[in-house]
């Protein structure tokens, strides 16, 4: 349970890493954590001009066993559209936007100067 709540806490503050890096370029928080039964989107964001972005925080501390962008696999970019589709269902002033899918990949260490790699329209 200890490191559980550990791996939670520790992906929020990578989540929070990204989120402090993407604000910086303009971009603003609509959601943190969206979750359905579909699965969750890390980071909601609109992005000017009027885009609404769909964000996934990925963090790898080598690429030992893949890169934090590989991780994104068919079946979780599957999980994360159907997870936006629920999300515009129930924000229905937010459909009339353009919307894409973004990743942010995390690699070594958060506190010394990490790698943040911003993958705009990572898919489709």
């Amino acid at each position: 349970m200890a490191k559980q709540l550990h791996s939670r806490e520790f992906g929020y503050n990578q989540e929070s890493c990204a989120l402090q890096f993407l604000r910086l370029r303009g971009m603003k928080l609509l959601q943190r954590n969206f979750t359905y039964r579909t699965g969750e989107i890390d980071l909601i964001m609109l992005a000017p001009p009027e885009h609404l972005v769909f964000i996934e925080v990925r963090y790898r501390k080598s690429a030992k066993f893949g890169s934090a962008k590989a991780s994104v696999t068919r079946e979780k970019q599957s999980r994360i559209k159907r997870t936006a589709a629920a999300f515009l269902q129930k924000n229905t002033r937010l459909r009339s936007l353009a919307c894409r899918y973004d990743i942010v990949a995390i690699s070594g260490d958060a506190r010394h100067g990490e790698n943040i790699e911003w993958i705009r329209n990572a898919f489709y």
